[in-house]
């Protein structure tokens, strides 16, 4: 048996590798949304595509690698793989999450057979389809989504697949960023290979077996261990996504009965509305992908990311509704959808340990795909801009402020890379005061962002959600804001944006986009008295919802407290709400207590 100081040191460096990997990914890659946004994932996977190690990424991708990794194993078998292979796929159909996510992956070899594979996953800025950045908000079928690429090789032994490269640069917008942005992720997956094989050289190939096989096992028990911790029972939950993109009007509604027996866990998603016309879809796998990640945010980070931790969830899905779609569907913005998925579970969840889980973030994230000619000229740009909202509060702790969460987890774009090298500006970006849910600990503020473009005409395909219904308030807790966002033209006019639509800017017309803030968790007339008044200070609360909301009364002349005011206006408030008998707050005086099945 494997000694377990050897084990310890064999995870960090397979965790190390899949970093190496990633950090390798984002330093070579061209376009921003990689170098910036930073949406992309890479990993290690066994010869029965089960993870190894992953890096510390995107979370959405958590589900999504190892079905993908099958996928390319069914088309190309271990015993037909050779040193310098390169796989590709996109197919959210045989593995993939929707068609700018390519998936590249190499197989490891040692003494001249496969042992592994070295695998990453990146966004691609333009994938073709319908709008720049193949992600429009209107599609109705995948294939006006961009290129589908089921698994293919990219490389056989070495030698490069010139007519698949061919296809690819004619099929896309932006042909030199794609080949770029594959140039690093190949980089990436070679840097992950070289790793794994020096690490079987160092320690020996049964020592790596042991360890990986050790690590599967410690993840199982520990995973079974926590989850034992979650009360026996049926929780219901339900939430809604704004729309579908194609009928603005129609909710549609995602619906989980969580059952728990002795640190098992069933996910069933019956109730979920029939898959959407629009591209709001979300893959099985991806839907996977959302539940592992609340499970492993219970269970905690100090649990090896592998198969092991998963064997202990099982997730129930119709085929045929929108976490479970049948092809042609859309799936362009499943990401919006995903992060319902995770806000549905949590709520679940909260029932069964209300003590050991936060509010609601702001469930979404403003996305725009911008793309057009230059004026004068036959240079195509395109880019995506990323924009986050607030995080829910937690059981002590505030939200953190204009954050991306759970399982997105992408960076905001810095505004000075988009004004310099595209024709947009980013004229106001600033905190969204109010927006946090009020609470014992306040939830994450959203923000404020105004882009201006400064050549025209801009296609633009915008999405987002959470501007129907806001992030829920947790145990007291106040629901977060609303999501808002609207166009400025130079003519004077404002035109409202729904959270999915396809639109064009002109040269001096502007786009506001307005985040939501993560929920609010406990009383808000307990919040500590000094921290309502530095969130006035700071402008992140208003003086007037710090009377209204938390009943303290601020001496705005003197930036101090009146606590003897306060003491009575509190006492008043108090009395007036009554006890807290609720457990979730939606907002709109939508008051929830548990939600019995």
């Amino acid at each position: 048996m494997i000694d377990p100081i050897t084990v310890e040191v064999l995870r960090n460096r397979l965790d190390a590798i899949a970093n190496e990997m990633q950090a390798t990914l984002l330093r070579s890659s061209v376009s921003i949304i990689l170098k910036e946004g930073e949406d992309c994932s890479c990993g290690l996977f066994d010869l029965a595509g089960e993870t190894i190690a992953q890096a510390c990424a995107n979370p959405l991708h958590l589900g999504i690698m190892s079905p993908a990794v099958l996928s390319i194993l069914r088309s190309f078998p271990v015993e037909s793989m050779k040193d310098g292979d390169v796989y590709i796929l996109n197919d959210p159909y045989l593995g993939g999450t929707h068609l700018p996510d390519v998936i590249v992956a190499v197989p490891i070899m040692a003494k001249g057979k496969p042992v592994a594979i070295s695998t990453a996953l990146a966004h691609q800025e333009d994938m073709g389809g319908k709008s720049p950045g193949s992600m429009a908000s209107d599609s109705v079928e995948i294939c006006q989504e961009g290129l589908i690429i089921p698994p293919l090789r990219l490389y056989d032994g070495g030698e490069a697949n010139q007519t698949l490269f061919a296809l690819l640069r004619r099929n896309v917008r932006l042909p030199e960023t794609l080949t770029g942005d594959l140039d690093a992720q190949i980089a990436s997956v070679k840097v992950g290979a070289r790793g794994y094989v020096s690490m079987l050289e160092e320690f020996g190939a049964p020592i790596v077996a042991d360890a990986i096989a050790t690590l599967s096992r410690q993840a199982a028990s520990l995973t079974r261990q926590r989850l034992k911790e979650i009360p026996d029972g049926a929780y219901l939950f339900h939430d809604y996504v704004d729309n579908d993109g194609i009928d603005l009007d129609r909710m549609l509604r995602i619906e989980v009965k969580m059952l728990v027996t002795d640190g098992q866990v069933m996910l069933d998603f019956t109730g979920t509305a029939s898959q959407a016309k629009g591209p709001i879809n979300l893959g099985y796998w991806g839907t996977v992908s959302a539940v592992s990640f609340v499970f492993r945010a219970f269970a905690g980070s100090d649990i090896p990311v592998n198969r092991g931790s998963a064997d202990f969830v099982r997730v129930v899905v119709p085929e045929g509704t929108l976490l479970n779609p049948r092809y042609p569907a859309p799936v362009a913005i499943r990401a919006h959808t995903a992060k319902r998925v995770v806000d549905v579970v949590f709520g679940a969840l909260a029932q069964a340990v209300p003590d050991r889980v936060m509010a609601a973030s702001a469930g979404s994230m403003s996305v725009c795909s911008f793309g057009g000619v230059r004026s004068g000229t036959s240079k195509r740009f395109g880019c995506t801009d990323i924009v986050a909202g607030g995080m829910g509060a937690r059981p002590g702790l505030d939200g953190i402020d204009l954050v991306e969460t759970d399982i997105t987890n992408c960076m905001n774009i810095p505004a000075e890379a988009l004004e310099a090298h595209f024709p947009l500006r980013v004229v106001a970006m600033n905190y969204r005061g109010d927006s946090g849910g009020e609470g014992k600990f306040r939830g994450g503020l959203g923000i404020q962002r105004t882009l201006e473009a400064t050549d025209g005409p801009i296609q633009c395909s915008f999405r987002s959600d959470r501007h129907r219904t806001a992030p829920w308030g947790l145990s007291g807790g106040k629901a977060g804001g609303k999501w808002e966002s609207y166009i400025e033209r130079t003519d004077g006019t404002t035109e409202e944006v729904p959270s999915k639509r396809v639109f064009v800017l002109n040269k001096g017309d502007r786009l506001a986009m307005r985040t939501g803030g993560g929920g609010g968790f406990g009383d808000p007339l307990q919040r500590d008295v000094d921290a309502v008044l530095n969130d006035v200070i700071d402008r992140k609360v208003s003086a007037h919802s710090a009377r209204s909301d938390y009943g303290v009364v601020i001496d705005e002349r003197a930036w101090a407290v009146d606590r003897t005011a306060t003491d009575d206006l509190r006492a008043r408030l108090r009395e007036q709400r009554g006890p807290i008998t609720w457990l979730f707050d939606r907002g709109d005086g939508t008051l929830e207590q548990r939600n019995a099945p």
